[in-house]
């Protein structure tokens, strides 16, 4: 049994006509029962007819509420139901055969399939053709004349019949692709999601190796440094002791920024190469290397200005770590199209396709978001170079 749901947007025409079809049908029908009530019809004929169409509706209504228990016996019930009634009018009430016509979705909607609605309709069509020949005085004249429009309407339900099937499949075909679609956009918006978040844990993993992790290694070694030279160099110790809390503030500040309660970016805005000066002069201070620097003054926006700092920082904590230099060599200079840092150092170099450490990783994914590039250079006992170039164009860091 098919039993229609409401269409809904982007179903075929053809249901929305069928289901405006059987909505008009029962308006039609209700407004005969109003007809009959008020219109000068013998007791017999309008109690009757009264009777049938009201049992027609209450038995329309039951059948659509119980379409989940045994569908194929309850419509089948009804369409006998229905056979009969429209039989019954055709021969009680004049004119009342036209029903059929105005009822014929009910064959569609309540049939098991094309051959059982094209059956239930050719018998609803005997059934009004001999009904209204009844009335009429049966003869074989009479049953040919009534016969005519009755065939006239089962060629229609004929038609509807192989019509319905194509466009409950194209609707129920719409559906599945809408819930389809649904889904889609559920698992997208759901991998959106775990994918921001494994991003925002990275920013913040990355953020927090170039800030806090660098900030309290310099702490742990400038402590070190200072209680080992506290007896012999008192005036280095304080001066060392004075950077510890330098970086700790820093470090502060740093945390307060990951937590969002201080200003973004993690640095005052201004110059780059000021900015990277002063970073220079506390390295070369905490570590006693030789430092030297040529950074020209380049426009750039605070995030790129940033990243900039952070690469910087991480090139010369890879240097105070693992290096074992004596002189450091940083260079900032603007090139054609692009902002260039280069970094190098005279010490031990290592193996750059073994390292898998997080800090040159974290430089690498950093320069992504900028379209940047990162290169590292080196070779054991040869020192190191890292040449960082972030796009810059018409004066524009991008």
């Amino acid at each position: 049994m098919i039993v229609m749901r409401r269409p809904q947007r982007g179903d075929p025409y053809w249901i929305w006509l069928l289901h405006g079809w059987e909505l008009l049908g029962w308006a039609i029908t209700a407004l005969l029962c109003v007809i009959t009530l008020f219109a000068d019809v013998p007791a017999p004929q309008a109690y009757g007819s009264l009777a049938l169409m009201a049992a027609l509706g209450a038995a329309n209504v039951l059948v659509r509420r119980r379409r989940g228990d045994a569908p194929v016996r309850t419509g089948y019930a009804y369409l006998g139901l229905l056979v009969v009634s429209l039989g019954a009018l055709s021969w009680m009430r004049d004119g009342f055969g036209a029903l059929y016509f105005v009822l014929l979705p009910q064959f569609v909607v309540y049939a098991n399939g094309p051959r059982s609605a094209l059956a239930s309709s050719g018998l609803a069509a005997v059934a009004v053709s001999a009904g209204g020949t009844l009335r009429e005085g049966w003869s074989v004249a009479g049953l040919a004349g009534n016969s005519v429009s009755s065939i006239g309407v089962y060629a229609v339900s004929a038609v509807a019949v192989l019509v319905t099937p194509r466009a409950l499949e194209l609707r129920d075909e719409r559906a599945r692709l809408r819930a389809q679609l649904a889904d889609a956009r559920t698992e997208l918006a759901e991998a959106q999601k775990r994918q921001g978040a494994a991003e925002e844990r990275e920013r913040m993993a990355r953020e927090i190796h170039d800030t806090l992790a660098q900030g309290f290694a310099s702490i742990i070694v400038l402590a070190e440094a200072a209680r080992s030279g506290l007896a012999a160099d008192p005036e280095r110790s304080t001066r060392q002791l004075s950077s510890i809390e330098r970086t700790a503030r820093e470090n502060l500040a740093e945390a307060r920024v990951l937590v969002g309660s201080g200003p973004a970016g993690g640095t005052a805005a201004g110059s780059v190469a000021a900015t990277l000066r002063r970073t220079l002069d506390r390295f070369a201070e905490d570590t006693g290397l030789t430092v030297e620097a040529e950074l020209a003054e380049v426009d750039c926006d605070q995030p790129t200005r940033v990243a900039l700092l952070r690469c910087t920082q991480e090139s010369l904590a890879n240097v105070r770590k693992h290096a074992a230099a004596s002189t450091v060599s940083v260079v900032l200079a603007r090139r054609p199209g692009a902002i260039e840092l280069e970094v190098t150092d005279d010490g031990r170099g290592f193996a750059v396709g073994a390292s898998r450490g997080f800090g040159l990783n974290g430089m690498r994914r950093r320069l992504e978001e900028f379209g940047g590039e990162l290169t590292v250079t080196s070779s054991a006992g040869d020192g190191t170079r890292v040449l960082v170039l972030i796009p810059a164009y018409d004066g524009e860091t991008m």
